[in-house]
């Protein structure tokens, strides 16, 4: 039987990523993840700010509307997700997940002068060829009316879960360009002030440099969010948008892009233009 916990306010991802640290720290010598808690976390009451909204849009290209980006909800719920990732039950460590999917439906608008219901919970923890998969689901109603559901999936590397693992993928071949995005350093750094992940691998060289990579990397939904914004209101009041996050994205740096549609949906993709390799893709699909 699945636990309610219903939190008295959405938490602070910084005191988050402190628990979620030590705890990490804990689990680099315990044995690989068997069960997910059975719980879900509720945050009840929950109201987006003008000038955070504001900010959000003008950061992605989004235009001025009281209508919540589908990203903006997902950054409003994901401290909720993120809360219970740092339980001492919670069989994955924090640090090192890497976010690799992201999928959203989207039922029908989510304005700025709703008052949220935000819910919070984990699931289908699976093997993957690198480690272990799982899935953090945050449901956002308004009025006892789901309208925003949101699916992230981790993968932690290195951490096997026994079973049978059948992954194939086409190869990426790069489309036809649509536009180009040139990305600042301080892109990361900025996108962490208007969603509150200032995980160091997206902030400065220097401290990206400290878990592996060359240069700071632009975040994920950052990225997603963009090509979102890109769709514009084509996406219509509900839609499902879904994206698979492939290679980071160092900064500075210049992304290629096609945004085009594709049958019913508007398919997205951005890449190294000299590699050829992908950094996402993903599609918005109207629904009707």
């Amino acid at each position: 039987m699945t636990t309610t916990v219903v939190l008295p306010s959405v938490p602070a991802l910084g005191g988050l990523f402190a628990r979620g640290a030590g705890l990490s720290l804990q689990r680099r010598v315990r044995s690989g993840p068997t069960t997910l808690p059975d719980v879900e976390y509720v945050v009840r009451g929950v109201r987006a700010d003008a000038s955070h909204l504001t900010a959000y849009q003008h950061l992605l290209g989004e235009s001025a509307s009281d209508r919540l980006p589908a990203g903006f909800v997902h950054v409003l719920a994901f401290p909720v997700a993120t809360a219970l990732m740092v339980r001492s039950d919670f069989p994955l460590a924090l640090v090192g997940l890497v976010h690799v999917a992201n999928r959203v439906t989207q039922l029908r608008p989510v304005l700025l002068s709703d008052v949220l219901d935000v819910r919070a919970s984990a699931a289908d923890l699976r093997p993957h060829r690198s480690g272990t998969q799982v899935d953090l689901v945050t449901e956002v109603s308004v009025d006892g009316t789901l309208a925003w559901r949101g699916v992230s999936t981790y993968l932690a590397r290195g951490v096997f879960l026994a079973g049978s693992v059948d992954e194939t993928s086409d190869p990426f071949v790069p489309p036809t360009p649509t536009g180009r995005w040139k990305l600042a350093g301080d892109t990361g750094r900025r996108y962490a002030a208007v969603s509150g992940d200032r995980n160091p691998i997206h902030l400065t060289a220097l401290t990206a440099k400290a878990f592996g990579f060359p240069r700071a990397i632009a975040h994920g939904m950052y990225t997603a969010s963009r090509a979102l914004a890109d769709v514009g209101a084509a996406r219509g009041d509900a839609f499902d948008w879904s994206v698979e996050f492939v290679k980071p994205v160092l900064l500075p740096g210049t992304v290629t892009v096609r945004i085009a549609h594709d049958g019913d949906a508007f398919a997205f993709a951005g890449w190294d233009a000299r590699s050829g390799k992908p950094h996402l893709t993903g599609s918005v699909t109207p629904l009707s």
